[in-house]
């Protein structure tokens, strides 16, 4: 446990030291809404109805960004090769990673989503789901992301190749994730999403040190 938390300490470090990254990720999500605002025009309903939609949309696009330095800093500096030969499992490492990613890249979004949904024609109902839906969605997202920068590390070019991978797994996290907001049954939806976060964050650890473990072979 002790091991555990100082690497989860080192990896927030290295992540908060780039605090540009965190506003650049924050600026893409709401810029994204502002685009669609101005596409669709005035039109309160419309908006409010591809709302949903739209904010996962975003979300997704924008944790996409901070893919490319969840593992490639560490395989270019030879960190990885230590890490596969700590006291500490990978798996656990890559845990770590992955905590820290959810922590920087959606937990902002969350934050900054407010100004989204004021954007996006909202009311107070669906902006409390729309919470919800993220806080339960954007774990998975992590994960899934985790998994496509492990398979794709030692690959020249990997972060444009890691969202082509993820995208198809991060498919019914999406279609989850509107549900909850917009269905009548959202509060099945709900669990659904969380049930797919729940199996996501278990497994993709292990799937990501097999990868890098391969890739590092």
């Amino acid at each position: 446990m002790t091991a555990f938390r100082a690497m989860l300490g080192r990896e927030l470090r290295l992540a908060l030291r780039g605090g540009g990254d965190v506003l650049t990720l924050v600026l893409f999500f709401i810029i994204t809404g502002a685009i669609v605002a101005f596409a669709v025009g005035p039109d309160s309903v419309l908006l409010a109805r591809i709302a949903p939609g739209m904010v996962w949309v975003a979300a997704f696009l924008a944790m996409l960004l901070g893919l490319d330095r969840l593992f490639r800093p560490d395989h270019e500096d030879g960190a990885l090769i230590l890490l596969r030969q700590a006291e500490l499992p990978l798996s656990a490492a890559i845990a770590a990673k992955v905590m820290v990613h959810w922590l920087v890249s959606a937990l902002p979004l969350i934050l900054a989503s407010p100004l989204l949904a004021l954007q996006l024609a909202m009311d107070g109902e669906t902006f409390w789901r729309m919470v919800a839906s993220l806080l339960v969605g954007t774990p998975a997202l992590a994960a899934f992301g985790a998994v496509g920068a492990a398979v794709t590390v030692s690959i020249r070019g990997g972060g444009l190749i890691a969202p082509i991978l993820i995208a198809p797994l991060s498919i019914p996290v999406l279609i989850f994730g509107v549900g909850s907001i917009t269905a009548s049954q959202s509060s099945a939806a709900l669990l659904f999403l969380a049930a797919l976060s729940l199996m996501a964050v278990s497994l993709a650890p292990f799937a990501a040190a097999l990868a890098i473990s391969s890739a590092e072979d």
